[in-house]
């Protein structure tokens, strides 16, 4: 029997970047249909979502897509109400968004970077959340589960990111302490250094060598000198989600290989 065997789930950001690897988001969609639960894949890039679906319905899964601008308000509360459509609820809601485009050292940040980057990286899963709450905690149940970075507690020289992920880690904090009684439960995953597309590609097209880019950061991790991948992620997701961690709630969970532990 599947650990998300009747589960409705949607999972924001299902789409991925292109690239030679999965992503967090495909990944996890895939592993939430592999454990039995119907998947709503929500992405601004209604191609990419359909094809997380695709991959979704090879596993025998069953799911749909939703196109949302998750930036904006409005289509945050049309994609939840389209999500609560198809499935009359919403038992689990990962948030899979970030992005890190133009981000700067402290003294050289211009707020048109730092205000799009906690646009999607903060704003947007505020937005999500805000509107598929009232749903959960009329039903007395939910799981909610934010993708921040083991950047809000590492030293990086990514300013608005680091700053971006550690206020979504409040963010869900006050989440879980603001709806423990309404029996949902609110977690935070922080993966490390991982072989994602989003991760690799960017620093490719610009001009690093992919062998070199691997490589170096390989060395970075201390369990096994090896990045983790996206089914890393996606397996932390499951356990979050599943009734496994029922007694699991405001929690930072870094799945980075030991990076965060690592002082000196």
């Amino acid at each position: 029997m599947g650990r998300l065997k009747d589960k409705v789930a949607v999972v924001v950001g299902a789409g991925q970047t292109p690239g030679e690897t999965i992503g967090n988001g495909r990944a996890t969609a895939i592993r939430f249909a592999q454990e039995g639960a119907a998947v709503i894949c929500v992405d601004r890039d209604r191609t990419s979502a359909e094809e997380t679906l695709a991959l979704v319905e090879a596993e025998g899964g069953r799911g749909h897509v939703v196109e949302a601008d998750v930036t904006r308000e409005d289509s945050c509360q049309q994609a939840i109400a389209e999500c609560e459509r198809l499935f009359d609820r919403i038992d689990v809601l990962h948030n899979n968004v970030g992005i890190g485009r133009g981000d700067r050292g402290v003294t050289s940040m211009t707020e048109s970077a730092w205000e799009a980057i906690f646009a999607t990286n903060v704003k947007a899963i505020m937005f999500i959340c805000k509107h598929a709450l009232p749903g959960m905690r009329e039903r007395g149940r939910g799981v909610i589960t934010n993708i921040s970075s083991v950047a809000a507690v590492c030293a990086v020289g990514l300013v608005a990111y680091k700053s971006s992920k550690a206020a979504l880690n409040a963010y869900t904090h006050a989440l879980a302490t603001a709806n423990a009684r309404y029996g949902i439960r609110a977690n935070v995953i922080m993966p490390g250094l991982m072989e994602t597309p989003m991760a690799i590609e960017g620093n490719v097209a610009a001009g690093a060598d992919r062998e070199t880019l691997i490589a170096q950061r390989n060395a970075r991790v201390p369990l096994g000198g090896k990045m983790g991948t996206a089914w890393d992620v996606a397996n932390a997701a499951l356990f979050l989600a599943s009734d496994e961690a029922r007694f699991i709630t405001g929690v930072n969970l870094p799945v980075d290989g030991g990076q965060s532990a690592r002082i000196g």
